[in-house]
């Protein structure tokens, strides 16, 4: 071979290699982008997962504590109704204790 077919051969061979280079480069550049957007979808992704998460747990213990309010309403009002049966049957027994010592302090009065 001569000098010159050794040269081109050379040439040809950095060329090849720089092409192969330039590729390499852009697969790189492809394949950092494309892990960078896999990488923004796994955390929305997880972050959707999560938010999912947290509204059923918070709905599921907003659940019990309106079932537990609804108890404690339900008590309420039945004690209320017990102390509203008791009153009223002491009314009368209030109404004549007061005209009793109003008539008293009449009387004393007089």
């Amino acid at each position: 071979m001569s000098r010159t077919d050794i040269l081109s051969e050379i040439k040809e061979a950095e060329s090849r290699a720089d092409s192969i280079v330039a590729q390499a480069e852009a697969d790189k550049k492809a394949a950092i982008a494309q892990a960078r957007r896999d990488s923004a979808e796994r955390v929305q992704k997880e972050a959707a997962s999560e938010r999912a998460a947290f509204e059923a747990a918070l709905a599921q213990e907003q659940a019990t504590l309106d079932k537990e309010k609804a108890e404690k309403l339900a008590k309420g009002e039945k004690e209320a109704a017990s102390i509203g049966k008791s009153a009223e049957g002491k009314i009368k027994e209030v109404n004549d204790f007061l005209t009793r010592e109003f008539e008293r302090a009449i009387d004393a009065s007089s």
